[in-house]
């Protein structure tokens, strides 16, 4: 359904619970988050950062992450619109008033019931960014929080990363 809407639809639709969900113009904040992660992350060969890309969860989901970081091996075509979670390494959802909801809660859940291993959600806090990191833990397919990261985000997702979080544009 998602692939067939009318050229004239908005251009970021997700499908949440069976509902289309239109995300509303995004904040200069919210863009330079998701530039700074896109251009920051430094995956290994075999992984890819992607951004604003659906991951198909089920007939009636399909969330749009802001960042995702997908296997290589499933970029198949360059008309590929969505990803399978088992493909998905990381997904990141820049939180704004609109989205607060869905990224605090009903995402996150759906996520982990699909067995993607590391979310993050990102806040403004007096014009800067806070990640909230979260691992899966698999026995009981839950997410436990790995680190609340302030001025610089420093963790091990399989891969080191180290983002400097000031947004200063261009970053250094």
């Amino acid at each position: 359904m998602l692939d067939h809407l009318p050229p004239d639809a908005p251009r970021h639709v997700e499908l949440i619970d069976g509902a289309l969900v239109m995300r509303p113009p995004q904040t200069l904040f919210h863009m330079r988050a998701v530039g700074r992660f896109e251009h920051s992350l430094e995956p290994p060969a075999h992984l890819e950062v992607v951004r604003e890309m659906t991951v198909t969860l089920g007939l009636r989901q399909r969330p749009e992450p802001d960042i995702l970081v997908v296997k290589r091996s499933a970029i198949t075509s360059l008309k590929l619109t969505s990803f399978k979670p088992e493909d998905v390494h990381l997904v990141a959802e820049v939180v704004s008033d609109e989205s607060m909801e869905r990224d605090r809660t009903t995402k996150p859940i759906k996520y982990s019931k699909a067995g993607i291993k590391h979310v993050w959600r990102v806040e403004e806090e007096d014009g800067l960014p806070v990640v909230y990191t979260f691992e899966l833990e698999p026995a009981v397919m839950v997410y436990v929080p790995t680190g609340v990261h302030r001025k610089r985000l420093q963790t091990d997702i399989g891969f080191d990363v180290d983002i400097d979080l000031t947004l200063e544009w261009p970053p250094d």
